[in-house]
């Protein structure tokens, strides 16, 4: 789809950099206004006012669509996408731009369109729904179609094609078969909403059970079926398309701390996770030139991505790397974090603190065009001598590997290339430094790909988490710097009267909070309070747990609902368990009340943790590969954590913390106060500080050793008790 104007085709970052822009206008006026606008322009969200102008009659979701549909008794028409959702483009300019197309879908539906990152509620619901209808995977664009009095699906399907292809129908021909169902076959439809009903109902865990016998069998089953799918030459687990999952690759590093210090060492566990890290950097999957995961590879060798940026998977890579390079003291996964920490502040990080959210895969309607190369040009760009190492690292001598163009990734090691090249080793790596920094400062001229500006509590989490552990491992005091301006945006902007919302765009921040926004950011205040300690900050956190207890606990059936119980009535609240590209709601949230619970002596914390993992443990039993966040908190259930709290004056707690942040140990949990410190929960002010210097106290459940006054006697304490 062509641009016409290029007011509509650009916007600016806040670096003066150019983005490519989705708001773009096909359909227009001889005065050149718009010539069609609907529902959707008074939308925040950058997904939804990309399709303000389409020829289609959108609504966001909401009462005028469904009274509508009622009113004319049309079937609903419901599109949920993504701003960096490629093939959601693809139907856009195939079908929602065609005005032939758009007559169908306003003659015989309503139309709503939702933002699946802004309303994960409505999305997980008919994602599921559109499973159980199709028995096939769900995906973006998401196309459901749905009764108007009682919001019930009665067909689904993903991406439609124009023309029929590929063994799907033309979308036009689609939808009028679908409309023509909807009139002649309503009993039908009542009976199969029924059995649908039914179906979600079964999927809800059953009451928790008061004699639930914990056991770590989950966590062993885990790493034995985490070797079964284990990519040993590539790393990463499965075939293409090929996923980072972080998840699975932080609890294969804590199984092996967990028997580091033992007779066997899982050292198996270990290098399933350090390969799958390595081969994830080397290839096409991160930005060679600027840092930044994308979303996956279409292949199994992480080599050709599709092009999106997310920063809920650069949060979570962040925070593995940064564990990796602790675990192992390997400087190549320091450098990764430290280059998609540096990435996140350049480009997805606000003026007022805040992350972005995604970056597109797309630049000027073509899927990755800011990120590949012409093979001469990069020749023209660099020197001589910067060339002849260049092309052979980065696989500019191999074949061209995307749509005629490179795509860069390691192809060569530095040992290798030194010994081609009979370069000494530090000659190597500035030449290739160089040379990066040319192609990056000729790249940053192209358009770039769309941004998502809106601010998501639940991902800033994710990546607040990331930024903390990284300072905490490397030292960096600007990763902390970030992570707190992050932090005091949620909490001057998205915190009002009590509650979370879960978005913000252009000056708006609205949409009740789910689970997860709750949950994530609890986790991530913890995270932070391990580089620098802020009692205010863990009084916010406290104030959340009070919300996530009062508002989203199933109280007799155990665990949380996705939903708070003053949301918005939907056809099913779900109460999910596993985890996805997002960790497990249920999980983090019996992290963070095991882990609160402990640190500030609260049983209620406690309590309802083990209440989520009774209501799990069915799942968590049976499947714990699509549980690794669970199986953390169980793990945690039954080794709670070390509390290390370090008190004194500020400049002797920093370092007493500094190196204990020198190692790896997942289940520790250091909190360093400054003796000024003020208004402290009684579980941490009656651990008194030290004048002039520091004292340590370490703690596991309810039992606290006596004052350690040394750094030495410290240390001793922790290596002479099980490893964390």
């Amino acid at each position: 789809m062509e641009a016409v104007g290029c007011n509509e085709s650009i916007q600016r970052g806040d670096g003066g950099e150019v983005y490519n822009s989705r708001m773009k206008i096909t359909h227009r006026n001889a005065d050149g206004s718009p010539r069609y606008t609907n529902h959707l322009i008074t939308q925040t969200s950058p997904y939804l006012r990309q399709h303000a102008h389409n020829p289609v009659e959108w609504y966001p979701w909401g009462v005028e669509a469904f009274e509508r549909a009622r009113r004319e008794n049309k079937p609903v028409h419901l599109s949920i996408g993504y701003s960096a959702c490629r093939w959601c483009h693809v139907l856009e300019e195939e079908s929602f731009e065609d005005e032939a197309t758009a007559g169908i879908l306003n003659d015989l539906f309503v139309n709503i369109k939702v933002d699946r990152e802004e309303r994960p509620d409505i999305d997980r619901i008919y994602q599921i729904a559109q499973q159980m209808l199709t028995q096939r995977g769900g995906g973006w664009p998401l196309t459901m179609m749905l009764a108007p009095d009682s919001q019930r699906p009665f067909f689904g399907g993903t991406y439609f094609p124009k023309e029929a292809r590929h063994g799907l129908p033309a979308f036009k021909d689609l939808l009028l078969r679908v409309a023509e169902f909807y009139r002649d076959h309503a009993p039908e439809l009542r009976a199969q909403n029924d059995a649908l009903m039914a179906a979600f109902v079964e999927l809800d865990a059953p009451p928790a059970s008061a004699t639930v016998a914990f056991t770590d069998a989950p966590v062993a089953l885990f790493r034995q079926q985490s070797e079964r799918v284990f990519d040993a030459r590539n790393g990463g687990f499965g075939g293409a398309p090929k996923f980072p999952q972080p998840q699975m690759i932080a609890r294969l590093l804590r199984d092996w701390r967990a028997s580091a210090d033992g007779p066997q060492p899982d050292l198996q566990a270990l290098y399933m996770a350090t390969l799958s890290l390595r081969r994830m950097a080397e290839g096409g999957l991160n930005d060679q030139l600027a840092g930044g995961f994308c979303r996956y590879t279409v292949d199994a060798t992480w080599t050709i991505p599709h092009f999106e940026k997310m920063l809920y998977d650069n949060g979570a890579l962040l925070a593995v790397y940064a564990q990796a390079a602790v675990a192992t003291g390997d400087q190549a996964y320091a450098r990764v974090a430290l280059e998609t920490a540096q990435w996140t502040m350049r480009e997805m990080q606000s003026a007022d603190g805040g992350y972005y959210s995604s970056l597109d895969a797309d630049s000027e309607g073509h899927e990755g065009k800011f990120y590949v190369f012409e093979r001469e040009e990069v020749r023209a760009a660099l020197t001589a001598e910067e060339f002849k190492v260049f092309a052979p690292r980065y696989g500019l001598t191999e074949p061209a590997n995307f749509e005629g163009r490179w795509h860069l990734y390691t192809a060569a090691s530095l040992e290798d290339l030194a010994s081609a090249s009979a370069l000494a080793p530090r000659r190597l790596v500035e030449l290739l430094a160089s040379a990066r920094e040319k192609l990056l400062a000729l790249r940053a001229m192209r358009v770039r790909p769309a941004r998502d500006d809106k601010v998501l509590t639940s991902w800033n989490a994710l990546m607040i988490r990331g930024m903390a552990i990284a300072a905490r491992a490397l030292g960096r005091a600007d990763l902390a710097d970030s992570a707190a301006r992050a932090l005091a945006f949620i909490r001057g902007t998205m915190w009002r009267d009590g509650r979370l919302v879960a978005t913000y765009m252009a000056g708006k921040a609205h949409l009740n909070a789910y689970l997860d926004d709750y949950v994530y950011l609890i986790d991530a205040i913890l995270e932070l309070q391990q580089v620098r300690f802020r009692a205010d900050e863990l009084s916010f956190a406290q104030q959340l747990i009070e919300v996530v207890l009062g508002r989203f606990e199933d109280k007799d059936g155990g665990g949380f609902y996705f939903t708070s119980d003053d949301h918005e009535v939907l056809i099913h609240r779900l109460k999910p368990f596993s985890d996805d590209a997002i960790p497990a709601g249920n999980g983090i949230a019996a992290i963070v009340l095991l882990r609160f619970g402990h640190l500030l002596g609260e049983p209620r914390y406690l309590a309802a943790a083990e209440r989520a993992l009774a209501a799990a443990w069915p799942a968590l039993s049976q499947h714990p590969q699509g549980h690794a966040t669970l199986l953390t908190a169980l793990e945690e259930l039954l080794h709670p954590p070390r509390i290390v709290l370090i008190r004194g004056a500020a400049e002797a707690v920093e370092g007493w913390r500094a190196e204990l942040a020198r190692l790896y140990a997942p289940r520790r949990i250091v909190l360093a106060i400054g003796i000024d410190a003020s208004g402290l929960p009684l579980a941490l002010a009656d651990k008194p500080a030290r004048a002039g210097g520091a004292v340590a106290y370490v703690c596991r459940a309810s039992t606290c050793s006596a004052p350690l006054d040394s750094l030495a006697a410290l240390v001793s304490e922790l290596r002479e008790t099980q490893a964390d």
